[in-house]
């Protein structure tokens, strides 16, 4: 009882991560902070809507690997759900990839784990508050986007795929088979094989092996970006 009065008045905080450890350091710094509380931890999108139906909370921070499924998907999930409450993405992916898809799905805000934790704080009071947070050249990129026209900068042809192929690329890198992919994404195997003749088509891929080998090599640059 005494844990929930010091913890009243204070913004609850659900957090989504498929890595134990990951989640306990971010709980951790979050319950030291006399104005956050966290009220709810999951590894995969099941259990965070458990949690948000029985918390209410605040605020939600995902991340964009989850088990069995891409956070962009729960990120849909819960904006269609709970369309009033705030998502920041605090995840190790390119934010030149994945924070413009977030905020498409309806998240608030994308920080990258590489950010030190008074910065990730931030991001949490900034979204908390009403407000978008992104890094300053991200920002910068998209108000080039939506102001003057501008084409962001890309390295590869990954942008053009949809955020489900990108789900199912990623899965590919991860070294998923297609009935894998099919059993976590619960979809048909033809439905994963319609998938991805069409991401050999936008990333001007011959062969499965070919795609596979792209796969790969994306999901090592991006992990590492």
């Amino acid at each position: 009882m005494k844990q929930s009065n010091e913890r009243r008045g204070r913004a609850q905080v659900v957090l989504v991560d498929d890595h134990p450890i990951v989640r306990e350091r971010l709980a951790s710094l979050i319950n030291q902070q006399p104005d956050l509380a966290v009220c709810g931890e999951s590894p995969d999108p099941a259990g965070c809507l458990d949690l948000l139906e029985k918390h209410k909370p605040h605020l939600v921070i995902v991340d964009l690997s989850l088990r069995g499924a891409h956070g962009i998907e729960l990120i849909k999930d819960i904006s269609a759900r709970w369309p009033e409450l705030p998502i920041l993405v605090l995840s190790m992916h390119d934010e030149s990839l994945f924070a413009e898809r977030a905020l498409r799905a309806g998240a608030r805000g994308y920080i990258t784990k590489h950010e030190a934790t008074e910065q990730v704080m931030i991001a949490i009071r900034r979204v908390l508050s009403g407000d978008i947070y992104l890094s300053e050249k991200m920002a910068a990129q998209l108000v080039s986007v939506f102001i003057h026209g501008r084409k962001r900068d890309s390295s590869s042809s990954i942008e053009r795929l949809t955020d489900r192929e990108l789900e199912i690329f990623q899965m590919i890198g991860n070294g998923r088979t297609t009935r894998q992919i099919a059993e976590a994404l619960k979809i048909d195997v033809k439905t994963v094989e319609t998938y991805r003749a069409r991401m050999k088509e936008k990333l001007h891929v011959e062969s499965a092996a070919e795609l596979l080998q792209h796969a790969i090599h994306w999901a090592q640059t991006d992990t590492s970006a």
